[in-house]
């Protein structure tokens, strides 16, 4: 437990990934286990368990025992299968407010979808103790219920993008909200499609990245890909190729699971890093000529588009209180739109030259 909050607080300090903000405790009862209320039995068995916190999650149906929510009076018997879905977002008390501009595509009593632009940090951490997202949403969010009381008006943040990624993200305005999305994100229905130019040519149209990915085992404050999964977690990205350019791609990418960094990381480890991505080796030219012109035009990108190019396209669920299904996209930024005329031109000017 304290080696998972140590890498909470890294990916804080990182700006944090393309990532889910919860996690999935999966176990089995014993055949010698007496039968007692399950709040006190895991109250007993999930270190660092308060009972409120078990309370909290079972009223939420976030407790599963042989496929069905139960309720804190239900008493475990040998071999029952639980699981429980655990909310890692720190508390909205701990937050201060500030006033900051906000992009909100859609609002409505129970969720909020904001369209985030690259450079805003969504999550106060390490060196971002302020000026993020979340210090933004605990002042809009309390200025509209124009609160005397200096409490924060709570919710939760179901997923993360990273610092320098644009696009989209829902927030959870009530537990209820947060507790149903956080199972949808589990269940994989959670429809979210990423644009991301790649360095390379893909030699296929599209296809499937399974690798673990995990803490890198030297350089800890970034992430790496584990192919035979003895260390990390699961993670799948599907990617369909949207546009070749020769020596860089515009691709779509299908989150299956959501690891920090994850689409990063797994373009990485395929050979095809992220265009100006400087943490995992995209920010030089990895494919092309060696002509001045094309290393000073690949430069002028760089400047156009100072960050890796990634952006949270399309995000679609089911609403936790109507049941509607809901889908949100956002439009390229236009650092993206311009590093993409740029490629479109040179392409179309020259022919393929000899690398």
């Amino acid at each position: 437990m304290a080696e998972e909050l140590l890498e909470l607080e890294d990916e804080l300090e990182n700006g944090d990934g393309s990532e889910e903000l919860y996690e999935k405790i999966n176990m089995v009862v014993d055949k010698g286990q007496e039968p007692i209320r399950i709040d006190k039995f895991l109250t007993y068995r999930i270190e660092g368990a308060t009972r409120n916190k078990i309370q909290q999650a079972l009223d939420g149906e976030l407790v599963i025992v042989n496929d069905k929510p139960v309720k804190a009076n239900y008493k475990i018997k040998p071999q029952d299968k639980i699981v429980v879905y655990s909310n890692r977002n720190p508390e909205s008390t701990e937050i201060i407010p500030q006033e900051l501009p906000l992009n909100i595509v859609y609002e409505d009593e129970d969720v909020m979808i904001i369209d985030k632009p690259a450079g805003l940090v969504v999550h106060p951490g390490c060196g971002n103790r302020d000026g993020t997202l979340v210090n933004g949403l605990s002042w809009y969010l309390g200025d509209k219920t124009q609160a005397t009381e200096p409490e924060i008006p709570r919710f939760g943040l179901v997923h993360r993008i990273d610092k320098n990624t644009s696009g989209l993200l829902v927030i959870a305005k009530s537990d209820k909200a947060m507790n149903d999305l956080a199972k949808q994100f589990f269940d994989h229905t959670v429809h979210r499609r990423y644009i991301a130019l790649t360095w390379g040519n893909f030699e296929e149209d599209e296809g499937t990245v399974i690798a673990h990915v995990g803490r890198h085992q030297r350089l800890r404050k970034i992430m790496d890909a584990y192919p035979d999964g003895e260390y990390g977690k699961e993670a799948i990205t599907h990617y369909r190729v949207l546009e070749r350019f020769n020596y860089v791609s515009l691709v779509e990418c299908r989150l299956e699971t959501g690891r920090t960094h994850q689409i990063r990381v797994h373009m990485q480890h395929i050979g095809h890093s992220l265009f100006n991505d400087e943490t995992y080796g995209g920010n030089r030219i990895v494919k092309g000529t060696i002509y001045t012109k094309y290393k000073q035009f690949v430069e002028n990108c760089f400047d156009i588009m100072p960050r890796h190019a990634l952006h949270a396209q399309q995000l679609g669920f089911i609403h936790p209180r109507t049941r509607q299904q809901m889908y949100f996209e956002s439009p390229m930024p236009a650092d993206f739109t311009s590093v993409l005329e740029k490629w479109r031109r040179y392409v179309a000017a020259r022919p393929l030259d000899v690398e």
